[in-house]
């Protein structure tokens, strides 16, 4: 298609990837503060159970969201995406200054539950806009166009955040966070998205047309929850988050502590990791829309992590086991976009934003972990190794979880291409 009838992509892809963009530095950006000695003392966070407290900020936030995602659901359904992530956008603006003003670890803590809830609705959110307004076939890259915001943002934010709390204190690192969110998140929802492409009043014909074409397919009139696949997803989802959280709440603190890594070669190590993680997304939206596998890549992708993991907690060598820490991570980032990329997949634009909510529940067990691991570091004296052990099962599991897709999908991928053979002809 001509420019001009790509419009799509600046109306809903450009204010998706700033969303996903500031809104993971606001949810992943405390992996970085929590290693400042400044914030650790202000907040108490200190004796033998200090790793256990800096877990449960993450673990109550995860909660909060995963629980939030459930209603958030229902509530883009019957508000639209665009009402509903302006209002989250608000709520995140007013816990980013709460967070700022607090004084006490349990202040602390409810600003993160508020947070929680508001950045509940990001996943529904984004799936909602991305089934009403993009074709099909568009599916995995317009999954890889926000969600590389997703992994961008805190690339970059490590060296914002890093650079805040060195040239100010912590404080500052939230007030920056709340005006991004105040001054470009919520005027881009405001002035270029709509719910549906129709009501967009500078969105040509030829490009609406385009958009609600189907190629003479027809979607099958299932509900989500009626495949299998669908439930698989949502059990990788569950040690995806595990894995990932877990990753990067704690790789800032285990190059720093566990590696003896100065602050600087912490920050290039963790931006490496997210454009890991991004490098992955990129690949798994082009190889998806090419190949119609995810569910093959999803299983090789947990392999990968289970070997990576493994390589970090028997390596000698600093550098490469805190690589390979960043390259495990990366391999849950691409899990990640598959399993949007599935829930597009299995719903349908009016079901899309329960769908996602269901499945943004699984992030509470990326809360968990982050817990479980700092409370194992306790035990420990401070070691990562059980930790590690951890991690390496859940991979596990997923990767076995995701053999159970492999039949249907090659199945589903041969009968496509006997009906593009017999049309063909």
């Amino acid at each position: 298609m001509q420019l001009k009838n790509n419009k799509r992509w600046l109306y809903i892809a450009v204010p998706i990837f700033f969303f996903w963009f500031f809104g993971q530095i606001d949810k992943l950006g405390i992996s970085v503060i929590q290693t400042d000695p400044e914030f650790l003392a202000n907040l108490g966070l200190t004796g033998d159970d200090k790793n256990a407290k800096i877990g449960l900020i993450t673990f109550i936030f995860t909660i909060s969201y995963a629980v939030s995602n459930i209603f958030w659901g229902v509530i883009i359904d019957k508000l639209g995406a665009r009402k509903t992530a302006i209002m989250g956008l608000l709520v995140w603006t007013a816990t980013m200054i709460l967070g700022a003003f607090s004084t006490s670890y349990g202040m602390f803590l409810i600003s993160r539950i508020i947070l929680g809830l508001g950045e509940g609705m990001m996943m529904p959110v984004s799936s909602k806009f991305i089934a009403n307004w993009f074709h099909k076939r568009e599916l995995g890259r317009a999954q890889s166009s926000w969600l590389v915001g997703n992994y961008l943002g805190p690339a970059l934010g490590t060296i914002i955040l890093v650079t805040v709390l060195a040239t100010f204190h912590w404080q500052g690192a939230f007030y920056a966070l709340a005006a991004f969110n105040l001054f470009i998140n919520i005027p881009l929802f405001f002035f270029l998205t709509r719910d549906k492409p129709e009501e967009h009043p500078r969105l040509s014909k030829e490009e609406l047309a385009y958009i609600r074409s189907n190629d003479g397919e027809t979607k099958p009139d299932q509900k989500f929850a009626q495949d299998f696949r669908y439930w698989i997803t949502w059990f990788g989802m569950l040690m995806s988050a595990f894995l990932f959280f877990g990753i990067s709440i704690w790789l800032p603190t285990y190059l720093v502590e566990a590696k003896g890594f100065e602050r600087e070669v912490m920050t290039g190590i963790t931006s490496l990791s997210w454009l890991f993680a991004l490098g992955f997304v990129l690949f798994c939206g082009f190889f998806t829309d090419k190949t119609g596998r995810p569910g093959l890549l999803a299983m090789i992708l947990f392999g990968l992590t289970a070997t990576f993991l493994t390589i970090a907690m028997i390596t000698q060598n600093p550098i490469i086991a805190g690589v390979s820490m960043g390259l495990a991570m990366g391999c849950q980032g691409g899990v990640f976009q598959l399993s949007n990329m599935f829930v597009v997949k299995f719903s349908t634009p009016e079901t899309a934003g329960r769908a996602a909510g269901l499945m943004g529940f699984t992030n509470i067990m990326g809360g968990f972990s982050s817990y479980i691991m700092g409370f194992m570091r306790d035990l420990s004296g401070g070691s990562f190794t059980s930790s590690l052990i951890m991690l390496i099962s859940a991979a596990v599991l997923g990767f076995i979880a995701y053999t159970f897709t492999l039949k249907k999908e090659a199945r589903e991928l041969k009968e496509k291409s006997l009906d593009t053979q017999e049309v063909t002809a």
